[in-house]
């Protein structure tokens, strides 16, 4: 972390592990190698997507921990000696589990601030909580805030009322050349016959994987041949596994667990899953798209329009019934996957490359 004139980024993440603005900060951190020096702040402890990160990058952690029942103020205050004796150029947060270092930043010398939002997590899917919805509102007034939704523009405007010279829409953008339809293919042995279903997803409740694989016990029943591969941890994993053999799925499901590269297994998988109950631009999808894979998904979020036209069709309502109808479709209709494919790469092409991700962010956090 030498060279004080390189700029510092100070990034706080509610985790570290994968996930979506995890994987664009990798990205991103990558794309900048050592023009940018970064410390990150992991809340919860875990930093499994530093794998991600090239190790040309200057990249500390820095451990900050909340003690079991620490009032607010205290913390507070620990947050801003941390900002003093890191002093960086540009503090990033990242979703409400960081929104106490975007309020301790509103006091004292304050630092370039911005914001990402990509959602929300189960305890909000049926509607925003008021106190949060008013902490938004004031926290993140004089800060820039980048989403990478409609939805969530859309939220940040009428909802949390934030001023619309502050609000930046970022469509999320990966690396074409990684994810792409030629290339190695993970060797895996998922159980069972037929076209693989694959989904690469944290195994957290609004995922609802347990939905996916409710639909795949009735293509199941109906003699419908297929597999499925499951890529991800989380702490969801142990009750789907339970979900799985009282399915009687154990035969055809394969859980893959954290895979640091998941690009090898798109290209092994016939089509993607996106079973959540609530997203806003999911990585996943995108990578599938780059990688040449029809989607069957709920319609959650920015999905439907993310997906090529062909595609669209298949982001259907939340529920097993009508996922399994989805993905049904993809499954007995290989030239349909194909066509589907080919339009999504396309697609992936023309308006998810990640320089103008790059681009957008750097201007953000530097100036």
């Amino acid at each position: 972390m030498s060279d004080p004139s390189v700029p510092l980024v100070l990034s706080v993440f509610p985790s570290f592990a994968v996930g979506g603005a995890q994987v664009r900060f990798a990205a991103l951190a990558n794309f900048q190698g050592r023009r940018w020096r970064h410390v990150v702040v992991s809340l919860d402890g875990r930093y499994e997507c530093a794998e991600r990160i090239s190790p040309e990058v200057p990249l500390q952690r820095h451990p900050f921990q909340a003690p079991h029942g620490e009032r607010l103020p205290s913390r507070l205050r620990r947050i801003r000696e941390t900002l003093r004796v890191l002093r960086p150029d540009a503090l990033v947060t990242s979703n409400w589990g960081s929104i106490e270092w975007a309020i301790a930043n509103l006091t004292g010398p304050r630092i370039r601030h911005l914001h990402t939002e990509d959602g929300f997590g189960p305890d909000e899917v049926h509607g925003q909580k008021p106190r949060r919805v008013l902490t938004r509102a004031l926290a993140l007034r004089w800060s820039e805030v980048a989403l990478p939704s409609s939805g969530l523009l859309q939220t940040a405007r009428a909802t949390w009322r934030l001023p619309e010279s502050r609000l930046h829409f970022i469509a999320n953008g990966l690396d074409l050349t990684r994810f792409r339809t030629d290339g190695p293919r993970a060797d895996l042995a998922v159980p069972g016959d037929g076209p693989m279903i694959g989904t690469v997803a944290a195994l957290r409740p609004e995922k609802n994987l347990a939905r996916l694989l409710r639909a795949a016990a009735i293509l199941r029943d109906e003699g419908v041949p297929m597999r499925l591969l499951i890529a991800g941890r989380g702490t969801e994993e142990q009750a789907l596994r339970d979900l799985t053999r009282t399915l009687g799925l154990a035969d055809r499901v394969l859980f893959a667990g954290h895979v640091p590269d998941p690009s090898s297994l798109y290209r092994a998988m016939d089509l993607f899953a996106l079973s959540s109950d609530t997203e806003q631009m999911p990585f996943s999808v995108l990578e599938a798209m780059a990688s040449g894979l029809p989607v069957a998904a709920t319609d959650v979020g920015d999905v439907r329009f993310m997906l090529s036209d062909i595609n669209r069709p298949l982001a259907v309502e939340r529920t097993d019934v009508a996922l399994a109808g989805a993905l049904r479709t993809l499954l007995n209709d290989p030239a349909l996957r194909a066509r589907i494919g080919t339009a999504n790469r396309e697609k992936a092409e023309q308006d998810y490359d990640q320089g103008a991700m790059f681009r957008a962010y750097a201007k953000l956090i530097t100036g």
